[in-house]
């Protein structure tokens, strides 16, 4: 398990990706330096207690420096409550007090030909640096060596209407295909995007992040193809530590079904063991 770093993260950065959304880019080598695909750091803000509770973001992608060494992590995030708007505000120089890194990691999937990340929403913010360690890019956390895992990586992105498509271009820089659905039809395909996966080419693996209506879409979906399928799930957490118990989900037992805490026992879940209600 990788060792808790807490402290104050410096704003390097804080530039709009789409409408209401944001990549934050904070120094902290040392939480870069640990941090992997498929986890998230606390935030919250100094010096006061509104509000009072930190908010989970996961890893959008880490930062190097000029020595290509690990300085500082970049997080994805939209404007839906009060801390995200604060955030939207902050500027070079200011400080977020940080604990992390939390939770599981992707897997590695070596030999794979194709893999599907699946999001929507926010949802596509734990799949950059994901796609980047794929495609054989970028190390993370103690690996010092990229390899190349995945021959091909599809990203399939729906969101409302087209000016909440984030960080497309990153994605397409990165290697992969990616794939856009609208509910309103303002871009790409017109539908969820579950709707626009089960119109493609069937992945060997499908890995998912966004509103639990289309993870458990997603979770159906793979279950009839037959391929294996993981879901990080986005629960609103207090501490991400365990401690609070305020982010549990159902999974399937031999006896019924019982709960986890998604801040430790996830956020990735395997698709086949949720319970959902």
């Amino acid at each position: 398990m990788t060792a808790l770093i807490q402290g104050y993260a410096t704003v390097l950065d804080n530039v709009p990706l789409a409408r209401a959304t944001y990549c934050l880019r904070l120094r902290e080598p040392q939480l870069a330096a640990a941090i992997k695909p498929g986890q998230f750091v606390m935030l919250a803000l100094g010096g006061t207690t509104d509000p009072l509770l930190a908010r989970p973001f996961a890893l959008f992608d880490t930062v190097l420096d000029e020595h290509e060494l690990p300085s500082g992590i970049d997080i994805g995030y939209q404007v839906v409550g009060k801390l995200t708007t604060i955030m939207a505000s902050l500027r070079a120089g200011d400080a977020l007090r940080f604990w992390g890194p939390l939770g599981n990691t992707f897997p590695d999937l070596d030999g794979i030909d194709h893999v599907g990340l699946v999001a929507g929403g926010i949802g596509q913010t734990p799949f950059l640096a994901y796609t980047r360690q794929l495609l054989g890019q970028r190390a993370y956390g103690s690996s010092k060596f990229p390899r190349r895992m995945a021959q091909r990586v599809s990203l399939y992105y729906g969101v409302r209407s087209a000016d909440l498509l984030a960080g497309v271009k990153e994605f397409e820089q990165a290697g992969a295909q990616v794939h856009v659905a609208t509910d309103d039809g303002s871009a790409g395909f017109h539908g969820f995007v579950t709707e626009l996966v089960e119109r493609q080419e069937k992945p060997q693996h499908l890995i998912g992040c966004g509103p639990e209506p289309m993870m458990k879409a997603l979770a159906v979906l793979a279950a009839r193809w037959q391929v294996p399928c993981l879901l990080s799930l986005e629960s609103p957490m207090a501490c991400g530590l365990g401690i609070c118990f305020s982010c549990v989900t159902r999974v399937k037992t031999t006896d019924g079904w019982d709960y986890r805490r998604v801040c430790v026992d996830g956020p990735i879940f395997d698709a086949a063991s949720l319970a959902w209600e």
